[in-house]
């Protein structure tokens, strides 16, 4: 699909720290990065005022201030929110999604609060790869030719072992072409760019592109996610309002606040807040007779009595989602499984992940902190509280798409699969542009920092053709 996750992502859209570059150097696990904060700033500067979002400099140390857009007011679930995270010193900023709330082109427009940024906006108010950067560059002159529908299969190698081109397959007639070019560019994302690579064998990398180090798809790891909700009486019986002023994503969250140091976990996470009377359904996180047989109420009943309860329950649930940093370990990993292809006869990846106790423990710090926010609000926590058998509801991983390090970077082509400018040790003509190159997650969702590496990685290519140096 042209744009990739890009046209249904939530378009949380922060910066990683000066912190989450040196992971090892702060707390002894994983590795740090072999470049800083200092040398993707210019680049998510550039990315804030290309693209717009909305948000407010809070001179954080680990939540860098950028270029941001008035930022929404709090909707009335949020500021019920704020008030609950206060009582436990949990700090709540405005969120830093990229929604236009103030023009920044002509080609788009400002976001009109309709809610609906998961079917693609009509005025290009949200951002997707589409219809920010690729549109725009095909009407500028730029010389972008699209190959649709088509899966590749693997990069193409001389007898020196640089890339040619690609060979793929169309998903029209199904059949094998070629293409080639003096650079490859991958950007499949992190699992699939390294199936690309460890499905690219030849004489000269027999053991699949840029893997002489054995280490594509390994150190694969995303982000750590557990969620809750729970019903507030004081949003009640509330006079029904479909559109509360809103984007279609969250006005308010929690960065991380915590001191790792004297916790049994050392990396953080952000809280993610959802509620409200942003689109007309039937639920409320359960349907109003789910609710009722929780609340001990009489369930069943039609007409104005089913009207009545779902007024009665219509955005008065508050619902949480922690999205944090786990450790990167070389154990987990995928690799190309032998007895499998795809419809297209290409090999498919199998997966190999484990969760650690560091993880789960800090799951287990998510579901705490949930349930005293819910009692903070006067509410009611919704459902059982996971426990110890069931991981404290820690998402599998992979669910929360936020997959990273498969073919990480570093100084050293032992111990890293790419140069600190995306470029692969084993052949100078590939370039890896997505989230494959991170040395470690942070706990931040990695989109803007994808697009900031790929943006320095460009201009490094730019610079290296102009040299001749590939």
């Amino acid at each position: 699909m042209l744009g990739g996750r890009t046209n249904h992502w939530g378009r949380i859209s922060l910066r990683f720290g000066p912190k989450d570059f040196k992971g090892k150097t702060r707390d002894g696990h994983g590795d740090d990065w072999p470049i800083g904060y200092d040398d993707v700033k210019p680049y998510y500067d550039k990315l804030d005022k290309l693209i717009g979002l909305y948000g407010t400099n809070e001179g954080r140390e680990n939540d860098p201030d950028g270029f941001f857009l008035p930022p929404p007011k709090p909707r009335l679930h949020e500021l019920f929110y704020i008030d609950g995270a206060k009582k436990s010193n949990i700090p709540v900023i405005p969120g830093r999604l990229s929604m236009l709330t103030k023009k920044i082109n002509n080609e788009r427009g400002v976001c009109f609060y309709c809610g609906q940024c998961g079917r693609s906006c009509s005025v290009y108010a949200d951002f997707s790869a589409g219809s920010c950067l690729i549109f725009p560059a095909q009407k500028s002159g730029g010389k972008v030719k699209l190959f649709v529908n088509s899966m590749v299969r693997e990069v193409t190698v001389n007898e020196e072992g640089k890339a040619t081109g690609v060979s793929y397959i169309s998903k029209e007639d199904r059949k094998e072409y070629k293409l080639r070019g003096k650079v490859v560019i991958l950007a499949a994302s992190a699992c699939s760019s390294a199936r690309i690579l460890l499905n690219s064998k030849s004489k000269e990398h027999p053991n699949g592109l840029g893997n002489s180090s054995d280490l594509v798809g390994k150190y694969l790891h995303d982000s750590t996610g557990a969620s809750a909700a729970g019903v507030i009486p004081g949003l009640m019986n509330r006079k029904t309002s479909y559109n509360e002023d809103g984007t279609g994503g969250m006005h308010v969250y929690s960065p991380w606040w915590g001191d790792n140091s004297k916790l049994n976990f050392p990396r953080g996470y952000h809280i993610e807040v959802w509620g409200g009377m942003s689109q007309p359904n039937y639920g409320f996180g359960w349907d109003p007779n789910g609710m009722n047989k929780y609340f001990g109420l009489k369930p069943g009943g039609y007409g104005e009595s089913l009207r009545d309860d779902v007024k009665k329950y219509y955005g008065s649930v508050i619902g949480f989602g922690g999205r944090g940093e786990g450790i990167a370990l070389k154990d987990n990993y995928c690799e190309i499984d032998p007895t499998t292809v795809d419809q297209f006869g290409i090999p498919v990846l199998k997966f190999n992940y484990q969760w650690s106790d560091f993880e789960r423990n800090q799951a287990k710090h998510m579901q705490d902190t949930f349930e005293e926010l819910i009692h903070n609000m006067g509410g009611t926590y919704l459902g059982d509280k996971p426990g110890k058998d069931k991981d404290y509801g820690l998402h599998a991983p992979g669910e929360i798409i936020h997959e990273v390090g498969t073919t990480r970077m570093g100084d050293d082509p032992n111990t890293s699969v790419t140069n600190k400018f995306n470029q692969l040790h084993d052949a100078d003509n590939v370039f890896i542009v997505d989230a494959g190159v991170f040395v470690s997650q942070a706990d931040k969702n990695c989109t803007w920092t994808i697009m900031a590496l790929s943006w320095r990685a460009s201009d490094y290519i730019i610079e290296q053709l102009k040299a001749q140096n590939i």
